[in-house]
């Protein structure tokens, strides 16, 4: 199928008129960017971060009846405007997305619908920002980093990225490009695991609140924007919550379920110690009743109380002071002291571990 002529008088695409794929390239092993242009050479105009809808002719013997719509952040920016992009990663139960990267080839086109959202830095101006993602949570954060890069302006970006293995990380060579050419866009990436036989220098592990430290020193002064799974945003607005964040500034957009309005946006309720609510650790083993307020630690109501619990860093990273809660809930954002498996048993890591209510430990 020819590709369509570029026609410099078009108007603004709408969603009237369907998408032809005119490029499809790959970013890592279960991912891939596809790059759709209008037929009639209409030009894309959106906010970057925002998404778009797809509408995907899928096999029903993969359990679709008829079409399903899937709905994709945006990674291109509307700096360039001739084609808009679009950047899929498989998850397991993943069935558009796994059409996509089976199916959909140069020369198709599909009916997509949008642009529409409200993750955007065009709608929050600041002088520094912060982008925290995983995962394809990283697509809006490219988008608005590209349309900086464009502009040329004089942005101050710190970019953020978790991924599982360094070959899982999307783009990764294009923010570094990106990186080397201006001195106000830093790239910070982490994994939890490098690859076998190959040297990984940035940081290992999860986000922590000590690596953000590390990454962004000044991350107070910033304009957060996150993306990823539910539960690293979770991970994220805790670390943010106990470092004295200012939530107001804080915007999340999930990969799962990007929101269209600000009415249609979640009410983030995050649990977190309130000083004036009062709580009460009971250690088991000692015999012994303490009051406190839900923003004191379990070690240091210990301690009032006379008590030892071995410790050493205070802030979550050695483990030194793991113990055994047996009832009740604490508020515990930790640096990797402890793993997911000893927090499904049961226990935390008292230095960091806030009393939501009456708890027990066996001290």
């Amino acid at each position: 199928m020819a590709r369509p002529r570029l026609n410099w008088t078009a108007e603004p695409w709408s969603d009237d008129e369907p998408l032809e794929c005119v490029m499809v390239v790959p970013e890592t092993r279960d991912t891939a960017t596809f790059i759709f242009r209008a037929p009639s050479g209409a030009w894309f105009d959106y906010q970057p971060g925002q998404f778009v809808t797809l509408d995907l002719p899928v096999d029903p013997a993969k359990g679709a009846r008829g079409n399903i719509q899937r709905t994709y952040t945006i990674s291109s920016s509307p700096s360039r405007p001739l084609s808009i992009s679009v950047t899929v990663k498989a998850q397991a139960t993943s069935i558009g997305t796994r059409w996509m990267l089976d199916h959909l080839q140069p020369g198709m086109r599909i009916k997509a619908f949008g642009p529409g959202g409200i993750f955007s830095f065009h709608r929050h101006p600041a002088r520094k920002y912060l982008f925290i993602s995983a995962g394809s949570g990283i697509t809006p954060m490219m988008s608005m980093t590209t349309w900086a890069w464009d502009q040329a302006q004089d942005t101050d970006i710190v970019f953020v990225h978790a991924a599982r293995r360094p070959s899982d990380i999307i783009f990764r060579e294009r923010l570094e490009q990106f990186a080397s050419r201006v001195p106000g866009l830093q790239v910070r990436l982490t994994v939890e695991e490098p690859e076998p036989f190959r040297t990984w220098t940035g940081y290992q592990g999860r986000l922590n609140s000590l690596m953000l430290g590390l990454m962004a020193p000044d991350y107070l002064d910033r304009e957060v924007f996150c993306c990823g799974p539910e539960p690293f945003m979770q991970a994220v607005r805790d670390m943010l919550v106990a470092l004295g964040y200012d939530m107001d500034r804080y915007h999340q957009e999930s990969f799962g379920a990007p929101v269209a309005t600000e009415s249609e946006a979640p009410v983030i309720d995050d649990v977190a110690p309130d000083q004036d609510a009062r709580a009460q650790v009971v250690f088991t083993a000692s015999g012994v009743t303490a009051a406190c307020a839900e923003t004191d630690t379990v070690l240091a109501v210990a301690k009032r109380a006379g008590l030892n619990i071995p410790s050493g860093c205070t802030f979550g990273l050695c483990g030194t002071c793991k113990i055994r809660k047996t009832a009740g809930e604490v508020h515990m954002v930790h640096n990797g002291g402890i793993s997911d498996e000893d927090i499904a048993e049961g226990w935390i890591l008292a230095c960091c571990s806030n009393p939501m209510g009456r708890i027990a430990v066996e001290v």
